[in-house]
């Protein structure tokens, strides 16, 4: 009768061990979640398993941790405002240009908030730490700039990297340091270009104006909303 208890006390004591086990992973897994939003499903959609996923994302956190990572001082952080508007100022007449700068002020402001540069993947990797909703958007504009040194970029394709590097370049110049941010810099640029294109500013958010909620393209060229009425209206009041 003793060993039967003793057996159901180890067994239950198993189940406990176990229990809390699976608590503690299904813990870490959730914090991981809530800290790395949309590059935690990247990571795992990448690996070869969940645990290899977080296992890859905790080291990150930790690297991250170690890192001797400063606030910018306001004149830095004013300077490189400064800069990021002339690169938006000089994108209508040098896309191309306007896009390697842009990838350029983005190493520069890494390096001077103490991140190492060496390396583009790493320094995804270290960001997305920090900013966990914009480095996608770094990714893709880096891609588009690689494409662009090989001719396979189009205007289009350039004007949405430079968006992407803004948003980059506006959460490390943050200074609040609140990572909630990132859903404003990673999707908040639409009520920016809106803003933007009614002032009739000019640069790689130019291009597009509201007609009644919509969208429209403000070049020339056929198909433009309004163009033929308007101009059958023109040819009835000349015949008159």
């Amino acid at each position: 009768m003793t060993t039967v208890w003793i057996i159901v006390a180890v067994v239950v004591v198993l189940a406990l061990v176990g229990g809390g086990l699976a608590l503690a992973r299904k813990k870490r897994s959730d914090q991981l979640q809530q800290e790395f939003g949309p590059e935690y499903d990247r990571v795992v959609a990448g690996s070869d398993s969940k645990g290899e996923a977080e296992k890859e994302l905790a080291e990150r956190r930790k690297r991250h941790q170690q890192l001797d990572l400063k606030p910018i001082d306001p004149q830095t952080r004013e300077r490189f405002r400064g800069d990021w508007k002339r690169i938006q100022g000089e994108f209508v007449d040098d896309p191309g240009g306007a896009v390697e700068k842009a990838d350029s002020l983005v190493t520069t402001i890494m390096r001077e908030r103490g991140y190492p540069v060496d390396d583009f993947d790493q320094r995804a990797a270290d960001i997305s730490v920090e900013h966990p909703r914009v480095v996608e958007n770094y990714r893709e504009a880096r891609r588009v700039r690689d494409a662009q040194r090989n001719g396979s970029a189009d205007t289009e394709d350039l004007r949405s990297a430079v968006t992407s590097y803004r948003s980059l370049v506006d959460a490390l110049l943050d200074e609040s340091g609140d990572r909630d941010g990132d859903d404003r810099q990673a999707h908040g640029d639409r009520d920016d270009r809106d803003d933007r294109d009614d002032r009739g500013d000019r640069g790689p958010d130019a291009g597009r104006h509201r007609d009644n909620g919509r969208h429209t393209d403000d070049r020339d060229g056929p198909g433009r909303p309004g163009t033929d009425h308007d101009q059958a209206h023109e040819d009835d009041r000349s015949r008159r």
